[in-house]
């Protein structure tokens, strides 16, 4: 673990000062709206039922593969 910090930490202290500038480029900061705007695409275009027929189907298939 100590040696994965180390490493890391050193890979930090070597990027350019530049990624950091990029790193706070903001083009719209209306988070709310982007996350209605992201859950109205999902309802529409029906990856909500996608979603809860994946749920679904994948508890019956633990159930049934399952042992005891």
């Amino acid at each position: 673990m100590n040696y994965v910090s180390d490493l890391m930490s050193q890979l930090f202290w070597h990027l350019p000062a530049n990624l950091m500038r990029l790193a706070q480029a903001v083009n719209d900061p209306d988070l709310i709206g982007q996350i209605q705007k992201t859950w109205s695409h999902f309802i529409q275009t029906g990856q909500a039922w996608a979603l809860l027929i994946g749920l679904v189907i994948g508890y019956i298939i633990r159930n049934l593969t399952s042992y005891g």
